[in-house]
């Protein structure tokens, strides 16, 4: 990998965690639940668009630079499952055991669906 894309790796990373917080705040601001429901949206929206992203790879339509920047890079930063994991284990220190449960195995089914629908998807759409 060049200097040129590390640099470019490094600044969609950087722009995939920006519109996470901007993402996260203006949802939680707006929506209250004892479920981290922003947390988990972007979750499953950043797994079903590696998806994609991976399925054009493999299936020749996109260069695997795309797959760096935009998978490694801008939805590394975007998706956050250290989070994720955080909130599920607070849901679970403060008893709320259900939530807890629905919170980290949910997100987990719920963005690999996402991801299998993204490579779906890009199957279809490739040539």
């Amino acid at each position: 990998m060049s200097p040129a894309e590390v640099l470019l790796l490094a600044v969609a990373g950087g722009l995939g965690a920006v519109v996470r917080f901007l993402l996260d705040t203006a949802v939680s601001t707006r929506v209250h639940t004892s479920l981290p429901v922003a947390t988990v949206g972007i979750n499953v929206t950043g797994s079903f668009a590696l998806g994609l992203v991976a399925g054009l790879v493999l299936a020749g339509v996109a260069d695997p630079g795309v797959q760096a920047v935009l998978g490694t890079g801008f939805l590394g930063g975007y998706t956050t499952f250290s989070t994720a994991s955080y909130q599920s284990v607070s849901l679970a220190l403060s008893g709320k055991w259900a939530a807890a449960v629905v919170n980290g195995l949910g997100t987990l089914a719920v963005s690999l669906a996402a991801a299998l629908a993204g490579l779906a998807l890009a199957g279809a759409l490739a040539p």
